[in-house]
């Protein structure tokens, strides 16, 4: 999924801010509410989605208080070790780069594709300028490779560049894609894929090791139970356990 560059690693000397441990204490989710299937803002403005629909679910097994918060994903991690939020819940890979800043818990999904969406099916993926949002694993990918990288702050906005000829191809979560390049005739998505990313899980500041356990706790159980794939079923996310 995505994959946030970090400038410094020096923000985790302020992970002791706010533990959030459950006790008495609203725990504060943050998401990015631009990035559907997992996160978007509905017609009333609310958090909506896979990981509305996940982290309701979390909190409720883990007898915890939420409530929601978003933020831009360009400042997500720095809001989240700042103590503006408890914990990340925005479609965030898991990467060593980010754990050495953050925690994680165990991944809620497996890795999941990667996929190129165009205006015609003749792209050069290798030497061609392909599209992808800033600070994300796509765009790392790009950039590793052969092509010419533009970087948007916005998923909506690399789709408009390749719609306006500014990029050949955006590259993007395959989930998130898809219905974009089934409801719009003049896109349509390559048989090409990418398998990067070591799947989501939620991110928290190093210090909160006792809400990390009861995360880990809800999302074991959810796996046990089969709830957790029914949640990806229902939102179309490949990458079931």
């Amino acid at each position: 999924m995505k994959h946030l560059i970090l400038s410094t690693a020096a923000l985790a000397l302020s992970a002791g801010l706010a533990l959030a441990d459950g006790h008495g204490k609203t725990v504060r989710l943050g998401t990015e509410g631009a990035y559907p299937p997992y996160n978007f803002l509905n017609d009333a403005g609310e958090v909506a989605g896979f990981e509305r629909d996940l982290g309701d679910e979390l909190c409720a097994r883990a007898e915890l208080t939420c409530e929601w918060v978003t933020n831009e994903w360009d400042s997500i991690i720095p809001n989240l070790v700042s103590g503006n939020y408890d914990v990340i819940i925005a479609g965030m890979s898991i990467t060593d780069e980010r754990d050495e800043v953050i925690d994680f818990t165990q991944n809620y999904t497996l890795p999941d594709p990667s996929a190129y969406v165009a205006a015609s099916a003749d792209v050069d993926l290798e030497n061609g300028v392909l599209a992808a949002q800033t600070n994300t694993i796509q765009a790392a990918f790009i950039a590793e490779s052969g092509a010419t990288l533009v970087e948007f702050a916005t998923p909506e906005e690399t789709i408009a560049a390749v719609k306006n000829g500014e990029a050949d191809a955006v590259l993007a979560d395959k989930a998130f894609l898809t219905p974009i390049a089934d409801a719009d005739p003049d896109l349509m998505m390559l048989e090409q894929e990418e398998l990067i990313g070591g799947g989501i899980g939620l991110g928290l500041r190093e210090s909160d090791t006792e809400l990390k356990e009861k995360f880990n706790a809800a999302i074991t159980s959810m796996k046990d139970d089969g709830s957790l794939n029914a949640l990806l079923t229902k939102w179309e996310i490949s990458g079931q356990f």
